[in-house]
């Protein structure tokens, strides 16, 4: 018999893993530290330290989710701070905006929002005129 789950919030413990089966819907914010699988549904924020996976079938909608890392194979609607990468696996939608280490959009994964990614230019296009810029 599948159950739907309402909660103001909830938290991971001892660092392990937790999942959200595909017949579960969650209301309100997640926290806690360890790695954490979405097969049903979440509405409301995310923050982990840890991994966050959104299986196919999987939808998470956020104002915010917070993690160390995030693969979404599923749908994510929500702006996303993730201090390490994020994978946006073929078949999944990704709608807002996104703040991290790196970004990889495999073919056929739909993505919409503004990428903010920090990163350090080889040391040959940091020298180049346009780097620079100024033109020769």
């Amino acid at each position: 018999m599948a159950r739907s789950t309402t909660r103001n919030s909830s938290s991971l413990s001892d660092q392990g893993e937790a999942r959200i089966g595909s017949s579960a819907k969650v209301h309100g914010r997640i926290a806690g530290e360890g790695d954490l699988t979405v097969e049903g549904r979440v509405e409301g924020d995310i923050v982990l330290r840890g991994q966050l996976t959104i299986a196919e079938g999987g939808t998470v909608s956020a104002e915010t989710v917070e993690a160390d890392e995030v693969t979404v194979s599923g749908v994510l609607e929500g702006e996303l701070r993730v201090r390490g990468p994020v994978r946006a696996l073929a078949g999944s939608r990704v709608r807002g905006n996104v703040t991290g280490g790196s970004l990889a959009l495999e073919e056929g994964a739909e993505f919409a929002g503004r990428v903010d990614i920090e990163f350090e230019l080889p040391a040959e296009l940091e020298s180049a005129p346009a780097a620079r810029g100024g033109r020769r």
